[in-house]
């Protein structure tokens, strides 16, 4: 099929607290009536119900103001995983060009774009008792141990995770230890992948790249953590412990910012060291998630432009490439 041939996808990504979400909103109705654009979250902790103040989740006004898809579709209890956010995610996109619109994926789970526009191993199914038992040797040693000993089995993928990210070393390490295979040549034999099924225009909302924009960025998401805070952030944590069926190893509650405050409810830990962690973590992540993007080589937009101004400028762009 011809690529002008071909229906079209919107991606905005970029690291957290860019403002991605906003710039959405303003593009959506920036192209109305012309193009009906829905958007598609990205989001690895909006899919959850009850944990809405810490991921910055569109609120209610906002899901009037535009059609969002793949918020709150699971309790904090269950997993979700990259291969059911591939699967939903290309069934949203199927469903707004069947009505005639243009989706607009728009989120900083690199994982899921990654799985996304790059394509899926078909990876065998988890283990629980694998899991368990990887547990237990995190436990005893750490998750920097069991990075270690994936660097020994898989240096390509111990290449790609950090010593902290406890879900995908244990996920790496469990393909390995039920196959013998390294989950990096499972990911080469990528199926599903949805760069060749649709048109993509791919934007990344990011900072300046020098030091005064890494700085601006730093200062930028330690102010928003202190209005989650304001917001009730810890009480929106104080509500999940207290449903006491939830524990640290939940996908949920490692998500940034959970993680670091649930220990003031199980562990008694110092609230403003919790804090100070959670937002050292939270620019962590944006780290990782501009390290990715420069592999990814996705054009950049000036985000000193503002939402209104790239909403213009993008809105431009989609309807010159036939977004009509």
């Amino acid at each position: 099929m011809r690529q002008a041939a071909l229906p079209l996808v919107v991606l905005i990504t970029g690291p957290t607290g860019m403002g991605k979400s906003e710039l959405a909103l303003q593009l959506a109705e920036r192209l109305a009536p012309q193009v009906r654009a829905e958007i598609i979250s990205a989001d690895s902790a909006q899919v959850y119900r009850g944990m809405d103040i810490g991921t910055a989740k569109p609120d209610a006004r906002q899901r009037a103001r535009v059609a969002h898809h793949l918020i709150d579709i699971r309790d904090p209890a269950e997993s979700y995983s990259a291969g059911e956010f591939v699967r939903d995610a290309l069934a949203a996109a199927s469903a707004v060009h069947g009505r005639g619109g243009v989706p607009l994926v728009v989120g900083g789970t690199m994982l899921y774009l990654h799985a996304l526009y790059h394509g899926l191993a078909a990876l065998p199914p988890a283990s629980s008792a694998l899991r368990r038992e990887l547990d237990a040797q995190a436990r005893a040693s750490g998750w920097p141990a069991l990075h270690a000993e994936l660097a020994r089995v898989d240096p390509t993928a111990a290449g790609r995770i950090a010593p902290q990210d406890a879900q995908r070393i244990q996920r790496a390490l469990e393909v390995f230890r039920l196959t013998g295979v390294p989950i990096s040549q499972w990911q080469q034999r990528a199926m599903q992948a949805a760069s060749g099924r649709f048109r993509w225009l791919r934007y990344a909302l990011v900072p300046r790249p020098d030091a005064v924009g890494r700085a601006q960025l730093r200062a930028r998401l330690a102010a928003r953590f202190e209005r989650m805070l304001q917001a009730g952030l810890l009480e929106e944590v104080g509500r999940l412990y207290a449903r006491g069926d939830l524990n640290a190893a939940h996908a949920s509650i490692r998500a940034v910012g959970y993680r670091q405050l649930w220990p003031i409810f199980t562990a008694g830990a110092d609230r403003e060291q919790a804090e100070r962690q959670a937002i050292i973590a939270t620019a962590r992540l944006a780290k990782r998630q501009m390290t990715w993007l420069r592999r990814e080589s996705i054009p950049t937009l000036p985000s000193a432009a503002g939402p209104v101004g790239l909403a213009e400028a993008l809105a431009a762009d989609i309807l010159a490439a036939g977004g009509e």
